[in-house]
């Protein structure tokens, strides 16, 4: 089968089973099969490779440069990671990736760190050859792929295999405006908010009136802590890791602390659709929310076993302390049109992690006692 013989009908992100027909066409290369569960239902996860290198800066190639080439001016020292290795925080890594791509014209690709990697404060974005931004594969690009890699508060264990950030191909546009936001709204009901706010994507709040009786709001990171494989499922004692965050109303936000909180409103993504948390305007608030930003078509849907589902915020306040407020607007979630309904949904037996989630830590955590 030739790149130029798959058909995609219409526009949008690709379903599970539209990638799986690139990559059997040539347009994903990968050094390996891919692994159980590596193609999500409207993403592919991304592997490491077999080395990484330790970097003294981060970097964009920019137009007709190489991440080889430029890798040369900025590398500390090489790293094995097929029996795996350590990665420290504070450091900036560039691991090879096992998947590179071949794109037919009208394709392109954006990535993004998956939600356990997020959840543990590990700052990962890719890179293309010739890239002028980071996490953006330009329509019909053909090259390797690479990962930038930075622990901020956790070290961690990675190896070869291992899947810290996913890709979402898109053919044309996908991508919904207010109008499409209202009217997917009316039919789909989006988010449980009587009248959202509906302004360049869908408005999420942050929920700071506690879950259960002790007012238990999220949890701040604690900081010289053990290792976190990334492989390894259910191991950690969360107190080993995170401070139990406990409010009434109001929350501040230390500088350079991490907290990982929840929204007010429950999420639906509708089967045929895909959405992404956009980054919070700083002009209202000097904080980040959600590293991770992907959401599956089928997350929180009825159709999929899900009665709605929280959004679990990774939030990050910057150079200031910052008051958050219960019933605050921390992000958005804007909208795109799959270019086919996926065959399997965000939860429907694919052993989704964070269907019908409410405040949840990473799959490393052992659950709260």
């Amino acid at each position: 089968m030739s790149v130029t013989s798959v058909k995609l009908n219409g526009s949008g992100i690709l379903a599970a089973h539209q990638i799986e027909a690139l990559a059997e066409a040539g347009a994903i290369l990968r050094d390996q099969p891919f692994a159980v569960g590596q193609v999500q239902p409207a993403s592919l996860d991304l592997r490491l490779g077999r080395r990484a290198f330790r970097v003294r800066a981060s970097f964009l190639p920019g137009p007709g440069r190489p991440v080889r080439t430029c890798l040369d001016q900025v590398v500390l020292h090489e790293i094995d990671l097929t029996a795996g290795a350590v990665l420290e925080t504070g450091c900036v890594y560039v691991c090879e990736l096992l998947e590179s791509l071949a794109l037919p014209a009208g394709i392109a690709a954006a990535a993004n760190p998956k939600s356990s990697t997020g959840r543990i404060d590990v700052f990962t974005r890719v890179i293309a050859d010739g890239a002028r931004a980071f996490d953006q594969v330009e329509d019909g690009y053909h090259g390797p792929l690479f990962a930038e890699i930075s622990p901020r508060t956790f070290p961690i264990l990675a190896r070869t295999g291992s899947r810290l950030s996913q890709l979402r191909l898109r053919n044309g546009h996908a991508r919904l405006d207010d109008a499409d936001h209202l009217a997917l709204h009316a039919r789909e009901r989006l988010v449980t908010s009587q009248e959202p706010s509906i302004s360049g994507g869908v408005a999420v709040s942050i929920d700071l009136s506690g879950f259960g009786d002790g007012h238990l709001v999220g949890y701040r990171a604690k900081r010289h802590t053990g290792l976190i494989d990334v492989d390894k499922v259910a191991v950690n004692e969360v107190l080993a890791f995170w401070e139990p965050v406990y409010a009434q109303g109001s929350l501040v936000l230390d500088p350079g602390e991490f907290y990982i909180l929840a929204s007010k409103e429950a999420v639906r993504v509708p089967p045929d659709h895909a959405a992404e948390m956009t980054p919070f305007d700083p002009l209202v608030g000097e904080f980040r929310v959600h590293y991770a930003g992907f959401f599956d078509p089928g997350f929180g849907a009825a159709e999929a076993g899900g009665e709605g589902a929280r959004a679990v915020l990774e939030v990050r306040s910057h150079d200031v302390p910052f008051i958050l407020e219960d019933g605050q607007i921390v992000g958005r979630l804007v909208y795109e049109r799959m270019a086919e309904t996926p065959q399997r949904l965000y939860g429907s037996g694919l052993g989704s992690n964070y269907q019908a989630q409410g405040l949840k830590l990473s799959k490393h955590f052992l659950p709260p006692r």
